[in-house]
């Protein structure tokens, strides 16, 4: 099959778009797929439906699950040196294989991957140019749905996160687990983008190296390769446990903090990720502070500062001010720095979707 590459503007990342898997592809874990592939790399196979799936991967180098899963799906079917033919036409991103090969979130000097594309705040960037051509690339194809692939580094369960409250979107969720989040920040995530133009869904697998992740993984794929449609019926409450982030937690990039280090401005709890998905009453501590600030940068979903809605300096102790239920604390250190320390969220009380 022949190779198409869109030749990168000055300063430019190249993108490669291939409609085959390139030799041996499947046989290489992530952090070999750098000595093999260009770079960011798109790849479209045909199946026996039209509409399209699409899967990125590795928008995160150090989160393998959705390569792991893709490449052990794609040897049970013809495209990929097995017997049966692919139900459906699909299109896979391969992202940040510089990254993966390294074992990092991102390099020094990179963008996230999942906050450059359309509708982020990073317009600029060679990769958000290149998050455009592959979204311009996969609107060839008539689009099904749209999967992006994540790991936690953090204790957390399986589960999907929309960002439309839509029968077809929260259904394609429910399919990977039934507990399903719904945010609209960050800005310039793949499902947000992706969302403009099908359902879509990010979908969270569980630790790095997990078995059961890359497993529940592949199987949610294949699923979604062999659906007729996604209905639009409405839900009931007891088919869906469906929360929604209020606020994003960050520690700011000046603030020096640590785990159980009584020397860092911040001392966060080592034990703090066991709160993961634990409605959490009033009160409860999350670290020490080495004086009487607030050290803490916690977003809403409209971009409005509400720490003192949410925590409070008690006598030195990091404490919530007001019932809450986080999700992706994490102990590493890097993940924070790059990311955040944590969402919060609430309940969501209605499944109406939006008009």
């Amino acid at each position: 099959m022949k190779e198409i590459k869109i030749q990168p503007e000055p300063d430019r990342q190249m993108l490669t778009i291939v409609n085959a898997i390139p030799e041996s592809l499947l046989d290489l874990e992530s952090s070999q797929l750098a000595n093999v592939l260009d770079g960011p790399t798109l790849i479209h196979l045909a199946g026996r439906r039209e509409d399209t799936l699409f899967v990125s991967v590795l928008l995160h180098g150090n989160e393998p699950t959705g390569w792991e899963a893709v490449r052990r799906l794609l040897r049970d079917y013809d495209v990929g040196g097995g017997d049966k033919a692919l139900p459906r036409n699909l299109s896979i991103f391969i992202g940040n294989v510089a990254a993966a090969k390294a074992g990092l979130r991102r390099l020094d000097g990179q963008p996230d991957y999942n906050r450059v594309w359309p509708g982020g705040e990073e317009t600029d960037n060679p990769e958000a140019g290149m998050m455009r051509r592959v979204i311009a690339s996969v609107l060839q194809r008539n689009l099904f749905a749209s999967i992006d692939i994540h790991n936690n580094t953090g204790i957390n369960p399986h589960y999907g996160c929309v960002n439309v409250i839509d029968n077809r979107f929260l259904r394609l969720a429910l399919l990977f687990s039934r507990l399903v989040i719904y945010f609209i920040r960050p800005a310039g995530v793949q499902s947000l983008a992706m969302a403009q133009h099908c359902p879509a869904v990010t979908i969270e697998a569980g630790k790095v190296g997990d078995e059961s992740g890359i497993e529940h993984t592949r199987q949610f794929i294949d699923a979604c390769l062999h659906l007729s449609e996604l209905s639009d019926d409405s839900l009931r409450h007891e088919e869906i446990d469906l929360f929604h982030t209020v606020a994003t937690v960050k520690i700011p990039e000046a603030v020096d903090f640590g785990f159980e280090d009584s020397a860092r401005t911040i001392s966060l709890y080592r034990e703090l990720e066991r709160f993961n998905f634990s409605e959490l009453p009033e009160g409860t501590a999350w670290g020490e502070l080495s004086d009487s600030n607030l050290p803490l940068e916690v977003i809403s979903e409209n971009g409005n500062s509400v720490v003192e809605r949410f925590f409070i300096n008690d006598g030195g102790l990091l404490k919530n001010r007001v019932p809450v239920m986080p999700s992706m604390l994490t102990s590493d250190h890097r993940v924070i720095e790059q990311d955040c320390l944590c969402y919060l969220m609430e309940r969501w009380g209605a499944l109406q979707a939006e008009e």
